[in-house]
């Protein structure tokens, strides 16, 4: 699998911009390969962002790459790992595909899903597993939270992509030999599953929204 996470400037994946991003390599025997990047995003980043990441506009200026070039190795990459059959594993990962792509189409540049040709497919998120594996367990489902649950060595670098990539990982391993509905699916049974699993949260999200007269925007598609 290839695990893929970004930090960015904000939230909004069609306004904000990727600041750091990482791919991880892990081979069938386990070991891993990572790559990395800082991008300059060409616009300010907010003090709440470094707050998050640690990257400053001043040192993204200086030592960032050119969003030109670091988004089209990203996107390449993605898209050459994707067409061979490989699973593209995120936290959340509809956020970074969607904030990906934005700034793919920002920049002018092919989007993944017109590279392949079709839908951007495997992709295997531990946060949509958790939510449809364990549904009724209180409490938030941060990276970190997860990482709780299923007994992941907490680290003091998580918003570090590369280590939010191990640490998704570790989250999804231990989904994957803690619950057969997972560990006996086909990457394309998982994937369709998946879908299927976030649409249904996000429905029922959005029905307890509108119950409180609140806008029910949660998106239901995925990834």
């Amino acid at each position: 699998m290839v695990g893929f996470d970004t930090e960015t400037t904000g939230t909004s994946t069609m306004r904000d911009r990727i600041v750091t991003a990482a791919l991880v390599h892990r081979a069938a025997n386990g070991t891993m390969r990572e790559q990395t990047w800082l991008i300059n995003p060409e616009v300010e980043i907010p003090s709440s962002a470094t707050a998050v990441h640690g990257i400053t506009t001043e040192q993204a200026r200086a030592q960032g790459a050119s969003p030109d070039q670091a988004l089209e190795e990203i996107a390449a990459e993605l898209a050459t790992v994707l067409a061979r059959g490989v699973p593209v594993l995120g936290f959340n990962a509809a956020y970074d595909l969607r904030i990906l792509e934005a700034d793919l189409a920002r920049h002018g540049l092919v989007g993944l899903a017109d590279r392949l040709g079709c839908a951007v497919t495997p992709v295997i998120d531990p946060l949509v597993i958790d939510r449809a594996v364990d549904r009724f367990r209180k409490g938030k489902r941060t990276l970190s939270d997860l990482m709780a649950v299923y007994g992941v060595a907490e680290t003091d670098n998580l918003h570090d992509a590369a280590v939010d990539v191990r640490a998704s990982i570790a989250v999804f391993d231990a989904l994957v030999a803690n619950y057969q509905q997972v560990n006996h699916k086909s990457l394309a049974e998982l994937h369709r599953w998946q879908r299927a699993e976030h649409r249904a949260w996000a429905e029922r999200l959005n029905q307890f929204f509108k119950s409180k007269g609140r806008p029910a925007d949660v998106d239901t598609t995925w990834p």
